[in-house]
């Protein structure tokens, strides 16, 4: 079997929905990552086997929305590129995708994204107001288009948001915020300690910002001719006091609940692209790998309590790669909500039974704060769906080679009940 090794990588500044980013359509998003990344590692668009990209929210005029990047990139038409989507994972898929590419030997170098614009999601019309629509205008006289007119109601008026009907399970009902209120019922998570560790994530995230721990994984985007650049994430807030965010009400189960906008996740768009090579190709290129995935999982869970899904992952992952949880000297947890975190994190120490059964269980344990989330995460960062996954591994990469460390975890919940998990490994060449 073909060793697959991953030789560099960067991402875009994560950037609001409605900010900085508006108007860079995912397919931009992708091609600037892209790009960039083939510029900096010296090579050739012409150099990519393959590509492959994560994304949710697909534009509906890229419905491949790989292949649009690929071209836009200058990778050769006769090249392959193909779209994946996990949810939350769709950027870890790409990735494992990737690796399993190099691994079977179809390709030797293959180009992983992860890409969002969570701005540029769809607004849709009813199915009646579509139909109405469209027999006005097949209407073939003035007075047929009259009659058509005539049919519509203020209700067919009625938008349905495209992210809220993405954001909502259709399986269980709940939208995402409804499963963290679940788990932190369930799991007895106040309130304070959410807004806690929500808190954490920004004053971690400033810090990694001032020290450019995060700048050294990030290009800089210029959006617009007229525009001014864009050179880091826009979420992390360095004033963020544990005061401000109690006066926040809560989101989604107004009266109960404890799921917040400031210990939630943001709404962003963003791009991350990762280089994944066979090792003798890389040699050839004179590129130093990085890191190697030394086993990765994906796991089912109850979809209304998606967000316990990276206990589940993480157990499969580690038993594969035959480590233990405490032998991980850094874990990259995707921040969907504080709560979901705070939940796992209690899992982690005592898994469910049903993780239990599925084995794997024993290799969990307690987790090292310390650990944890070292540059902050998606509550400060932001969570551009698609991208996140590849985001996480990307993060943990950086940080490992920056510790001169050799093993760490990146995991995540997925919408629908699933988890993924990545167990990465530093190499010992690494730079």
């Amino acid at each position: 079997m073909a060793e697959a090794v991953i030789v560099g990588g960067l991402r875009t500044p994560f950037t609001k929905a409605g900010g900085p980013l508006n108007e860079t359509p995912a397919p931009e998003l992708g091609r600037l990552a892209a790009r960039e990344l083939i510029y900096r590692l010296n090579l050739r668009p012409a150099d990519v086997d393959e590509l492959i990209a994560g994304s949710v929210a697909n534009p509906p005029e890229a419905a491949n929305v790989a292949r649009v990047i690929a071209l836009r990139a200058g990778i050769p038409q006769d090249r392959i590129a193909h779209t994946v989507s996990r949810n939350c994972a769709s950027g870890m898929e790409s990735v494992t995708e990737a690796i399993d590419r190099v691994t079977s030997g179809r390709a030797a170098c293959v180009l992983a994204l992860g890409v969002d614009s969570m701005s540029n999601i769809p607004v849709f019309w009813s199915k009646q107001f579509a139909e109405k629509l469209f027999k006005m205008s097949t209407a073939r006289s003035g007075l047929q288009k009259l009659s058509s007119a005539g049919q519509f109601r203020p209700r067919d008026l009625k938008p349905q948001i495209g992210i809220q009907l993405g954001l909502t399970d259709p399986v269980s009902g709940l939208m995402m915020g409804d499963t963290a209120d679940k788990l932190s019922r369930e799991y007895g998570i106040t309130r304070e300690e959410q807004d806690s560790y929500a808190c954490r994530s920004h004053h971690r995230a400033v810090t990694a910002w001032k020290e450019n721990r995060l700048g050294e994984e990030t290009m800089t985007v210029y959006s617009e001719p007229n525009s001014k650049p864009v050179a880091q994430d826009v979420g992390p807030r360095e004033g963020q006091t544990i005061e401000a965010l109690a006066r926040l009400r809560p989101y989604f189960d107004r009266r109960w609940g404890t799921v917040t906008v400031g210990n939630a996740c943001q709404v962003t768009d963003g791009g991350v692209a990762l280089m994944i090579m066979e090792a003798s190709r890389a040699k050839s290129f004179g590129l130093t790998p990085l890191a190697r995935v030394r086993s990765y999982a994906y796991a089912g869970c109850d979809p209304s309590r998606m967000g316990l899904g990276p206990v589940y992952s993480s157990a499969k992952a580690l038993r594969e790669a035959g480590l233990k949880l405490n032998q991980m000297e850094l874990i990259e947890l995707n921040e969907a909500f504080a709560a979901q975190v705070l939940a796992c994190l209690k899992c982690f120490e005592s898994p469910p039974a049903d993780c239990v059964n599925g084995g794997g269980a024993d290799l969990l344990g307690a987790v090292d704060q310390d650990k944890l989330n070292v540059n902050g995460g998606a509550i400060a960062l932001g969570h551009p769906v698609g991208a996140s996954g590849a985001r996480l591994v990307l993060t943990l990469m950086q940080e490992l080679g920056r510790r001169q460390q050799n093993l760490g975890l990146a995991t995540l919940c997925v919408g629908g009940g699933q988890g993924g998990a990545v167990v990465l490994e530093r190499l010992n060449d690494a730079a």
